[in-house]
């Protein structure tokens, strides 16, 4: 899809930028105790999923507007998946949506072992209606007071679980839409209750060795009260259900200026952070690209992360979920996946002894300086250096426009018709 002789000459014209650039860093590193090679290794290991949907141009409430060379079914979000990994070298695992990527198990195998592709937790959709649906979630679904709207709710995620099992997947994440639009239009207890009840059964289902992630939302669709509407309402369901049971943080499901690091940092404490949804937000749930408002928030986040590796049961999922309006979204992830990577870095830069040091001596100043001497340093070396020596792109989206890969596309896949609002 990439072609191997543009990605080499692509290389070829930054390789001598980078040695000089990754050399004059390695030099300033060391001044500081750091090896260089070191951050670079960790750097090389951190993996992110990409979502199936968010190679798609997204919509608003409003309106979407087509982009060149959509994908038309999940083989081709599969091969723009396949080039944003052969790029960044940072995106191994796809992770599925159905009833959106429904397809044949042993074809989606195939396909993602021809891209070099692996599959990471699956997607249940009950926040919308699907053609021969025979009930309506339009009131909610695991919370819906008919039961047999809840029973099929919770049999699509039963179907979810099986079709995951067929693919490798090792994992279930949950977000419903239900919740009010106007006060007293449910009984806010026992809405709650039947949600519990409902998820419950699709927990009791869960494979041994497999993980359920429940993501909190504070808003939208449900505009009053959202069942599932922040971190500590998350978190009495992870503890209600049990061991298998953990909290996903998707950063933009927070009212602005929230402190989404300390409630990572909660979530660690009592062993129930799940995984993460990578974006940024400026208002709400922008679904912007990553790091793209806020870099230092994503840099904090990843401090949390950062200080709790190696601790028992630690091992949390991340992926990115970002809805593209005016990108190019296989640009746009590759430099979000890119900007993850970029945190954990800077994260991993943090002197602990000496930040541990300042925080018992009540020293703020000390402690702020030595949060902002990482975040401050120029780690793009480390990150190109880290891409090239596993086969990728110094410049993933210099190599990508090289390749001309979304005119190429555009030229067979039909473009897609305007219509309604939306993420896909």
């Amino acid at each position: 899809m990439i072609p191997q002789d543009i990605l080499a000459q692509d290389n070829e014209a930054h390789l001598p930028a980078l040695k000089a650039d990754y050399e004059a860093l390695g030099a300033h590193l060391a001044r500081r105790g750091i090896d260089i090679g070191a951050i670079k290794a960790k750097v090389a290991a951190y993996k992110v999923a990409v979502p199936s949907w968010g190679v798609g141009t997204g919509g608003t409430r409003f309106a979407r507007f087509p982009g060149e060379g959509e994908p038309r079914h999940i083989f081709d979000k599969l091969e723009d998946c396949g080039v944003i990994h052969a790029l960044t070298r940072a995106t191994p695992a796809v992770s599925l949506h159905i009833p959106w990527d429904k397809a044949p198990a042993a074809d989606l195998r195939a396909k993602a072992e021809e891209l070099g592709l692996g599959f990471d937790a699956m997607n249940s959709n009950t926040f919308q209606d699907q053609p021969q649906q025979p009930l309506s979630y339009k009131y909610g679904s695991l919370s819906h007071t008919d039961a047999a709207t809840r029973a099929q709710a919770v049999e699509h995620n039963l179907e979810c679980i099986e079709i995951g099992q067929a693919l490798g997947s090792k994992a279930l994440t949950v977000w419903i839409g239900d919740g009010t639009n106007f006060p007293g239009q449910q009984d806010l207890t026992r809405q709650f209750e039947r949600y519990l009840d409902a998820v419950r059964q699709i927990y009791a289902r869960l494979p041994a060795d497999w993980r359920l992630f429940t993501e909190h939302k504070m808003y939208e669709p449900a505009f009053y009260s959202t069942v599932v509407q922040d971190w500590g309402t998350n978190y009495l369901i992870a503890k209600e259900l049990g061991d298998k049971a953990f909290c996903l943080v998707d950063l933009g499901h927070h009212a602005p200026n929230t402190n989404i690091e300390q409630i990572v940092a909660r979530l660690i404490q009592f062993g129930k952070l799940g995984g993460f949804h990578f974006n940024d937000s400026k208002y709400g749930d922008d679904d912007l690209d990553t790091a793209s408002i806020a870099p230092y928030r994503l840099f904090l986040v990843f401090n949390e992360l950062v200080a709790a590796e190696g601790k028992p049961g630690f091992d949390p999922a991340h992926m990115l979920d970002q809805s593209h309006n005016v990108t190019d979204p296989i640009e746009s992830l590759m430099l979000s996946a890119m900007e993850v990577q970029r945190a954990y870095a800077l994260a991993s830069l943090v002197d602990r002894a000496a930040l541990t040091g300042a925080q018992e001596a009540n020293d703020a100043i000390a402690a702020t300086q030595e949060m902002k001497r990482a975040f401050r340093t120029d780690v793009e070396p480390i990150l190109a250096m880290a891409r090239l020596e596993q086969g990728g792109a110094i410049d993933p989206v210099s190599a990508y426009r090289r390749a001309g890969y979304r005119a190429k596309v555009a030229a067979v896949r039909p473009r897609s018709v305007a219509g309604g609002g939306g993420i896909v």
